[in-house]
């Protein structure tokens, strides 16, 4: 009863004091003095994403993860191809399936070659785009599903939606997995004609 009695005491002591701190004078702002910036020492590279998720999903264990993302990309095709191939390979292979050539005839190799160097293309000459049907990875536009297009680059086949949930044997049951989108929809997505360009945060 005792120490009932003494936490109730401290929680009035508590509000009280919170109330006794407070201001109703919204006007007043408090600019603190500027801080000196150090930028003395030495600084390391700690995180990199020319190319969102791939590192994500084709890191087999967190030190191949934590490796990449202090990669220089001039390094990283040498050090990491076969490891994202062997992991491209095992993901076919969970679904018992084998890695057919995407929709822009890429093998596993050279797809795998292509994503090992975590850059991010620009191409002046052609329509700037994460993927559109034709140009691929000539840029980033902010309205580009990324996430979408990379899905459909390892796990769409030769038409592009070869894992989407199909019923192969018509018994109202799907046979095979959705792997080709993450069921997000990037529709709405209204970019500024001014910096910073994005839109305000979505509300929940």
């Amino acid at each position: 009863m005792k120490l009932n009695k003494f936490k109730n005491i401290s929680a009035a002591l508590v509000v009280l004091v919170g109330l006794v701190s407070c201001s109703s004078d919204d006007d007043v702002i408090v600019v603190d003095p500027p801080v000196a910036l150090d930028f003395s020492g030495t600084f390391i590279q700690e995180d990199q994403m020319g190319r969102p998720g791939i590192n994500t999903v084709f890191s087999a264990t967190p030190d191949i993860e934590n490796s990449f993302n202090v990669t220089i990309p001039s390094e990283q095709g040498a050090a990491f191809q076969s490891l994202f191939e062997t992991q491209l390979a095992g993901l076919h292979n969970a679904f018992g399936a084998t890695y057919e050539n995407n929709i822009l005839g890429l093998d596993i190799t050279t797809l795998t070659t292509v994503l090992a160097s975590d850059v991010l293309q620009v191409a002046p000459g052609v329509p700037t785009t994460y993927f559109d049907g034709t140009n691929v990875l000539t840029g980033r536009r902010l309205t580009d599903d990324v996430i979408d297009v990379s899905l459909i680059l390892l796990f769409g086949g030769q038409t592009g939606d070869r894992f989407n949930g199909q019923d192969l044997d018509n018994d109202g049951t799907p046979d095979l997995p959705i792997l080709v989108t993450d069921g997000v929809s990037n529709a709405g997505e209204t970019p500024s004609n001014t910096f910073p360009y994005l839109e305000s945060p979505h509300g929940s």
